[in-house]
């Protein structure tokens, strides 16, 4: 008695869904389980014929009447053994249940595994999906179409493609693809050999799928030649019901005789049908042939004309011209071109404004503009007055603002200005902070007024400290005092401890004015605190008037003025 113990459930492994499901489509399910390797009673299986899978749209498909006999490969299957089926036939997109028996070679059967439903679904597609008609065919002519065979699945997918007469396939079978996505084009051929109605399908079948694709067309006796001519500057299409003519591209056709034949024009975009000449056609409306005898037809086209409207913008001035010509704006600023016809706009700035660009029908900063009239058209050129830059640059704690308004500095310190606008700037310094003054196109501590004819830049200074006392100091005038030596120790050692040095200490630290006598020691002592931040900043150290300053030197002007410039200049 054949009572298997079943080792692990059925499990399925799906192919690729496929969509542009058709009623014909046949799908597949792959199955792939563990083979038993033992019996009941835990003695080793020796005589493995076969598997059974069932299968069923039902929840239960074991036992059942529906399954495929599958061969063992071996009566002892080795431990994991996996087994692999692939169930063909199914109807697609359909959900199935599966489950797998052992069959012994005594045809006694195992009890059912677990079932597993998945979707069936097909591996192909062939496209068109719907009925592919070849039209009227002459006898001892033939017409081709094609069906593009698509894989849905990774790996590869071998078939075929087969029909019946009078229908034959040209090329593209046998075809194989290679991944998902790939394609194969299929060529049928139609060859009527009777003036009938032909119908059949073309099947196609790859790995166990199987669709079909209906292709019907009709076989037609010899008679008179239709032709067709197409006249005027313009474009269109003729085509024939019954079908064979479609001018442009097949422009005669024959027709048996007595056959009424009904021609249709259609101007191409840009253009107007006219009318017909020949074969007793006129008017813009259809044209019906009777066909007993070879017959000519004229179909005039013209091109129709579309505007181009040019619209000026911004706050300059200019021209816009047009070749051809008819546009001069300025003036005439819209006319009327032909269909196809090349339009090439120039646009021209006056003297004091410049030309930034196109908009609608075209882009771009260039002068010129390049339009193919097949459609109205309207195009925008914008004018405006040049824009100068105005950058400050800024040496201490402070902000810089404009009116008008753009700067902002601080945050914003460069801002572009239309040519002649009167920009004002105001300093303000901050917290520890003096405003020292304005450099490059300005000068002064006052205000700074720029009138921007072209870019500009200006420097605006701000120093550590209240400001200093008698500020310039004027050789020969001013006498040197205690508070101008106390006003540069302070600012010194303020610009020491903002950069990580620590304060000096003075001869005589307190000077009183009108009793201390200003001495060589206290402009030393100055210089060389100062020299100590420039060394820690890297930069050049300043140069001094009398730079030893001998014993008995008497302290100048130009050595307090010299001492606050170089103070100045640091963060």
């Amino acid at each position: 008695m054949f009572e298997r113990r079943w080792l692990l459930g059925v499990g399925l492994a799906l192919v690729a869904v496929f969509g542009q499901a058709h009623p014909a489509d046949a799908g597949v399910l792959d199955a792939s389980w563990t083979a038993p390797t033992t019996n009941s009673d835990g003695s080793s299986l020796t005589d493995l014929a076969s598997y059974r899978v069932y299968y069923s749209t039902s929840a239960t498909p074991c036992p059942g009447g529906a399954f495929f006999s599958v061969a063992s490969s071996t009566a002892t299957p080795p431990t994991n053994q996996t087994v692999s089926f692939r169930l063909t036939g199914l109807a697609n997109n359909s959900t199935y249940n599966v489950a797998v028996t052992a069959v012994d070679t005594g045809g006694n059967e195992s009890t059912c595994s677990p079932s597993v439903g998945a979707v069936a679904q097909v591996e192909i597609t062939a496209t068109p999906t719907t009925t592919v008609n070849f039209g009227n065919v002459t006898i001892g002519s033939s017409a081709t179409q094609t069906f593009t065979v698509q894989s849905t699945r990774a790996g590869t997918v071998t078939g075929t493609a087969s029909v019946g007469a009078p229908f034959s396939i040209v090329s593209g079978s046998p075809f194989t693809l290679v991944g998902s996505g790939s394609t194969a084009t299929v060529t049928v051929r139609f060859a009527p050999t009777s003036t009938a109605a032909a119908s059949t399908n073309v099947n196609f079948t790859a790995d166990g799928d199987a669709l079909s694709r209906l292709v019907t067309g009709l076989g037609i006796g010899t008679g008179s030649t239709l032709t067709v001519s197409m006249a005027g500057a313009g474009s269109g299409t003729v085509t024939s019901n019954p079908a064979g003519i479609s001018c442009g591209a097949t422009c005669s056709a024959s027709f048996t005789t007595g056959t009424m034949v009904t021609l249709t024009a259609a101007p191409g975009a840009g253009s107007t049908f006219t009318g017909w000449n020949g074969g007793g056609c006129s008017g813009t409306g259809t044209c019906t042939v009777t066909m007993t005898a070879a017959t000519s037809v004229t179909a005039s086209f013209m091109q129709a004309s579309f505007a181009l409207n040019v619209t000026k913008s911004g706050n300059g001035s200019g021209t816009v011209t047009s070749a051809p010509t008819g546009i001069s704006c300025g003036a005439t600023c819209s006319t009327s071109f032909t269909t196809g016809t090349v339009v090439t706009l120039t646009a021209a700035p006056a003297a004091g404004s410049i030309f930034t660009g196109w908009t609608g029908s075209c882009t771009g900063a260039s002068t010129t503009c390049i339009l193919t009239m097949s459609a109205a058209r309207a195009v925008t050129a914008t004018f405006a007055l040049p824009s100068f830059a105005l950058t400050v640059t800024k040496a201490g704690t402070g902000t810089v603002t404009s009116s008008p308004a753009g700067i902002s500095c601080g945050g914003t310190c460069s801002a572009s200005f239309t040519t002649g606008t009167v920009v004002t700037l105001t300093a303000a310094p901050g917290t520890g902070f003096f405003f020292s003054g304005w450099s490059g196109a300005c000068t002064g501590t006052s205000t700074c007024t720029v009138t921007l004819n072209a870019a500009a830049s200006v420097t605006a200074t701000f120093s550590a400290g209240t400001g200093f006392t008698d500020n310039p100091l004027v050789a020969g005038t001013t006498l040197v005092k205690a508070v101008h030596i106390t006003e540069l120790r302070t600012t010194i050692n303020t610009a020491r401890t903002r950069n990580g040095l620590a304060t000096s200490t003075w001869t005589d630290p307190t000077l009183t004015a009108g009793s201390t006598t200003i001495k060589r020691a206290h402009i030393l002592e100055l210089r060389t605190a100062l020299n100590q931040v420039y060394t820690k900043l890297g930069r050049t150290l300043p140069t001094y008037t009398d730079s030893t300053l001998p014993a008995g030197t008497t302290a100048k002007a130009a050595h307090i003025q010299e001492l606050r410039n170089a103070v100045n200049t640091i963060p």
